[in-house]
């Protein structure tokens, strides 16, 4: 099952919700992906070698939605040879690092090339499950499916932090996730709060043209992005840092310090003209104030405060507990229900664009073995079903 393609070999023209073309009705499909990141096209990729009955639906308007509404100047810590999903290189010369767009291009590029059944503009809003099927809502129709992969990612929902409510209506807030360029900011110094590698980088291209001050409340570790005239991933794939286990005695430390802050220090932002703050604590008016009882007035506050996980719309119990999933590296206890692409979901790699691909291998494998065991779900009883109790909410067909 493929998704119409037209024009020219290689341009892509996915469908989209509002195409007739995709509607599968009652259909009931063998997997459906939630999620057209780098996490949910590799799993198509292992899934199309399968010969699976499958969809991937995605939210944004084009793939590579997420990738390019973030700031115009944001690169990636992995070089170039580090960056493919699993049957396609990613061009561009070793140890340059892509931007952004060039990501974001790839991932078109390889749905494209592989012909993986994406079905754009659709929003996940609910996964129910009766019957032993999964029922998976958006908002035009429902796909029914035996198994389902939630391939959203780590985070979804920007966090700023409670204390900017207190601050003035005329104080300029930004979320990284909206931050585009210098030029988009008013004029003037910027308080820059968040000290993981958004935090730093965007502060250090901030610098060069304003004052910046930079509120950090826990000091990430840092490293270099080149020792010894090698990338830092060199190093780590070489002495296999990056596919321990999370359960393990080292990936247990790795996950206890953070996140790395990678390219860049304070000594170097120091130098640039970065004045760092500790943590703050609270704002009023335009005045914030910090951990250590000093204060700062201010005009243009950039929230680089990471996200946040929203598992709102999975309404299958024992899947999510306070924001968190259960699960054994992305096998959830509820048979058929996977997940991919979390945060140290097997190892430190697990959610980076390059090394996606061990993962996905893996529960292809946990996904072909529920689906030759188990018996066929009956389509037809959900359906009746939901005829007896009431109405179909929308039409499939």
């Amino acid at each position: 099952m493929s998704t119409e393609q037209t024009g020219a070999p290689g341009a892509i023209s996915y469908t989209h919700a509002s195409d007739p073309g995709h509607a599968f009705g009652d259909q009931l499909l063998d997997v459906v992906v939630v999620g057209g990141g780098q996490a949910g096209l590799a799993m198509a990729w292992h899934l199309v070698g399968r010969g699976l009955r499958f969809v991937v639906l995605d939210a944004g308007s084009e793939l590579g939605q997420v990738w390019r509404s973030r700031w115009d100047s944001l690169t990636l810590f992995t070089p170039a040879q580090y960056d493919a999903l699993p049957g396609m290189p990613f061009p561009g010369r070793a140890d340059t690092y892509p931007g952004k767009d060039r990501v974001a291009d790839y991932l078109q590029a390889y749905a494209a090339t592989f012909d993986l059944p994406v079905i754009l503009n659709s929003r996940v809003t609910e996964l129910t499950q009766a019957g032993g099927t999964f029922e998976v809502h958006t908002s035009d129709e429902i796909f029914y499916a035996r198994q389902v992969v939630i391939a959203t990612g780590p985070f979804q929902v920007p966090f700023i932090p409670p204390s900017a409510r207190g601050l003035d209506g005329s104080v300029t807030q930004v979320h990284t996730s909206a931050y585009r360029k210098p030029q988009s900011l008013p004029d003037g110094p910027v308080l820059v709060v968040g000290g993981g590698n958004s935090g730093l980088q965007i502060a250090q291209e901030l610098v060069a043209t304003r004052r910046v001050d930079l509120s950090i409340g826990t000091s990430a570790p840092m490293l270099p992005q080149r020792l010894l005239g090698k990338d830092l991933f060199w190093w780590l794939t070489r002495f296999g840092l990056l596919c321990r286990p999370a359960d393990s005695r080292l990936g247990r430390r790795m996950q206890a310090r953070g996140e790395l802050v990678i390219g860049t220090n304070r000594r170097k932002l120091r130098r640039a003209g970065v004045t760092f703050r500790p943590r703050l604590v609270e704002a009023e008016g335009h005045i914030v104030r910090f951990a250590d009882g000093s204060s700062l007035k201010v005009g243009v506050v950039i929230w680089a405060t990471g996200y946040r996980s929203d598992y709102s719309w999975i309404h299958v119990p024992g899947v999510a507990n306070d924001g968190h999933v259960v699960h054994r590296r992305g096998v959830t206890d509820v048979p058929g229900l996977y997940f991919l692409g979390l945060s140290w979901q097997h190892t430190r790699g697990s959610a980076l664009l390059g090394f996606v691909n061990d993962d996905a291998a893996y529960l292809t494998d946990r996904i072909m073995t529920h689906h030759q065991s188990a018996p066929p779900a009956k389509v037809g009883a959900v359906l009746m079903e939901q005829l007896v109790e009431g109405p179909m909410s929308n039409s499939a067909g």
